[in-house]
């Protein structure tokens, strides 16, 4: 164990410092912080130590934090000059990925990484590293690769988070020693004061605001715009309630964009207010249609002409809603929530079609099956060819799970928070504005938030008032921690925390949300929609239907169901088979665990866990058994260290980085036939086993991934 800052302990580990100071902080204890160079670098200081290791087993790494901290820089941890781990998104994750909310207030965590046993094996001792480097931004996209590496990778400009000790043990379960100071538990913590319902009226000035410019442009709207005034056409306390402006703006919007259409030939509005614009085509243009549908017919029999074209409204709308609608049902996407995306702007194309030209529309029942396909009803097959479809997963992948998590490559917490995009997909098949949408569907939708309602773990707000957070370590998709303040559903950009549940209304729901209503969290995160988002139009269109969820989930009785891991529930288990993920509440403990852990091309034998205890927290990267359905394939790791995936990333200025883990070979499990796959492919079969074993302290579990096999489970 070295103590940073004890000039003992760093003597006796051989430490060395870069550009570094020394703190009092949590408890009074002494840290070091790593600090920006000058001038500012994309790295920063550096800490160097040595480790004592055993010669023969898995030994691990375990940094110690203060969970009061706040920062957005990143921690690496470096062994015999080489990086442990990936910077984004790796099976062995960054000793520290930041975090602009406190982790754990108040309380230390503990945090856990494997060292490779081909640096340790032999030896009683190892030179490690801790390094540092500023933000990232990983959607980063530019033709000239330096610039996207200066959007990707920001400058560090700030000290790190301080790092008050770091552990060598070979048990995956780290036990702080007794001698550690721990923070106190926190029991009873007050209920937010406020703000409160007063945010409801600020919510219908911005959104009336935003109505009257849409009202009044002079200049042709967006789609977006479009379909925003299309919906307030029917909330009765906005200003576009039956205002005959919203017509003239909807035809002027869609006429514009059948002109860029008909120059084109293409269907991708892209602008800042459409978001994913070759996933959305002119959705919102259909879903325009469809709402105002009654109210348009008059004018769609109008001629549209330049000097050598002449269609009426209805032919040209409909032949490019036709075009969107066609292009996306043969562009769909594999991940749940771009599936979900793509195929409900095919839909709300469809549903356009069927408003305006009735006869080119594809019937509701045939078109509702790529609906049920994304929500997971029905098997996912793909993209429409030439041949039928294209079946990339085979003919039997579900886009959901049956205990209704999204499935993709294991557990995923913000991207697998796809309750908007379900609840969209629901709200779009209603007929008409406030009729009951698909049953199948809104069964589908409530099964969801239950499912996620398991991921919901009690934790303090930022400024230390009660809360529930959503689990987003054991993600595979995430790198948040801690995860949102979240009941039934987060916030997002154009959804609300009451969205599914006021469109579901079950009892289940409905108790979510009213605690979160007697924990006074809904209206703070509300408000920060607001303040902080306030210019973007994504935002503010998604507070329109706010208010009347609001009124909907007050007039509901009261529920007797809470969030699962609430404080006071009873003790249970949650396991999904299919995701390999387990939940565990056991009296003040939580305990999750990812066992088909960010696998992607080949079994690791990884294993993540988050385990919470009143006084402190642990998350870890932990060696686990796997048995599996060999293929006879390998992978092996690349002399990557950004990602560890889509060839390595970005390329990073510094060549003498390389990767802890290049070489490693790994065992690829047997792919379905009619799968297509080749070694190194993204493939959700490929990393999976069958039968896991985790041995993490006090917690022996097993999963069966399979539904006809036996396994034989190995007790000490």
């Amino acid at each position: 164990m070295v103590t940073f800052g004890d000039s003992k302990s760093e003597t006796e580990h051989f430490v060395k410092t870069q550009s570094s100071d020394t703190i009092k902080g949590g408890l009074d204890e002494s840290a070091r912080r790593l600090l920006p160079l000058s001038p500012n670098s994309w790295e920063g200081g550096r800490l160097a130590f040595a480790l004592k290791v055993d010669p023969e087993k898995q030994n691990y790494a375990t940094a110690r934090f203060w969970g009061s901290d706040l920062t957005t820089n990143s921690l690496l941890l470096f062994c015999e000059g080489k990086q442990v781990g990936y910077r984004h998104l790796g099976d062995i994750d960054r000793l520290d990925f930041g975090g602009d909310e406190p982790a754990y207030n108040g309380r230390f965590y503990y945090n856990t990484i494997p060292l490779p046993l081909t640096l340790t094996r032999g030896k009683t001792s190892v030179q490690c590293e801790i390094r540092c480097m500023g933000p990232t931004w990983a959607y980063a996209k530019d033709k000239d690769k330096d610039k996207e590496f200066a959007q990707y990778q920001k400058k560090l400009t700030s000290p790190t988070r301080g790092i008050y000790r770091i552990y060598a043990h070979t048990e995956g379960c780290f036990v702080p020693p007794v001698t550690d100071k721990q923070g106190p538990a926190f029991t009873n913590a007050p209920v937010r004061p406020a703000p409160g319902p007063e945010v409801l009226d600020q919510v219908k000035a911005r959104v009336n605001k935003e109505l009257d410019a849409c009202l009044n442009s002079p200049k042709p709207l967006n789609q977006m715009q479009a379909v925003f005034l299309a919906n307030a056409w029917h909330v009765k306390w906005s200003k576009a309630y039956h205002n005959p402006k919203v017509l003239d703006q909807v035809v002027r919007c869609t006429d514009k964009i059948y002109w860029d259409y008909h120059t084109t030939n293409t269907v991708v509005q892209v602008g800042p207010a459409t978001y994913n614009p070759d996933w959305v085509g002119i959705g919102p243009v259909g879903q325009a249609c469809s709402l105002l549908g009654g109210e348009l017919q008059p004018l769609l029999d109008q001629k549209i002409t330049s000097a050598s074209f002449s269609m009426t409204r209805r032919d040209a709308w409909s032949e490019m809603l036709q075009y969107s609608r066609d292009f996306h049902l043969r562009h769909r996407r594999l991940y749940t929530n771009q599936s979900m995306i793509v195929d409900l702007y095919a839909y709300l194309a469809n549903r356009g079609v069927a408003a305006i030209d009735p006869s080119k529309a594809i019937p509701e029942e045939q078109i509702k099956t790529y609906l049920y396909e994304s929500v997971g009803l029905q098997p996912w097959l793909g993209s429409e060819t030439d041949k039928g479809r294209e079946k990339p997963e085979g003919d039997n992948y579900y886009q959901l799970t049956a205990k209704g998590l999204t499935r993709e490559f294991g557990y995923v917490g913000y991207y697998g928070e796809v309750l908007d995009w379900v609840t969209a997909i629901y709200d779009a098949t209603r007929p008409n504005p406030g009729e009951a949408g698909d049953p199948k569907i809104k069964a589908q939708l409530e099964k969801c938030i239950h499912a996620r309602g398991v991921f919901r773990h009690p934790m303090l707000d930022e400024n230390g008032y009660r809360a529930m957070r959503i689990e987003a370590n054991v993600g595979w998709r995430d790198a948040h921690y801690p995860g949102n303040v979240c009941y039934a559903e987060r916030f997002s950009w154009d959804g609300s925390a009451l969205f599914a549940p006021a469109a579901t209304l079950d009892p289940q729901s409905i108790g979510y949300v009213q605690q979160m209503l007697e924990d006074n969290q809904f209206f703070v995160g509300l408000l920060e929609c607001l303040q902080g988002d306030s210019n973007k139009f994504r935002v503010i269109s998604g507070l329109l239907p706010i208010p009347d969820q609001y009124e909907t989930i007050k007039a509901q009785p009261a529920s007797n169901y809470r969030l699962p891991m609430a404080p006071g529930q009873p003790d249970f288990v949650f396991s999904d088979e299919e995701d390999g993920v387990v939940a565990i509440k056991n009296g003040d403990e939580i305990l999750y665990a990812s066992l088909y852990w960010r696998a992607r091309t080949a079994v690791n034998f990884l294993a993540r866990t988050h385990y919470m205890t009143p006084r402190f927290d642990r998350i870890a990267v932990v060696a686990e058994e796997v048995e599996f359905e060999p293929s006879g394939l390998t992978y092996e790791r690349k002399d990557w260290v950004d990602f560890g995936f889509a060839n390595g990333g970005h390329q990073y200025p510094d060549k003498t980085l390389h990767s802890a883990h290049a070489g490693e070979k790994l065992p690829i499990a047997k792919v379905p036939a009619d799968v297509k796959y080749k070694p190194g492919d993204e493939n959700v079969y490929a990393g999976k086993g069958s039968f896991y074993t985790l041995r993490y302290g006090n917690y022996l579990i097993c999963m069966n991934m399979t539904e006809a096999k036996n396994f034989e489970l190995k007790v000490p």
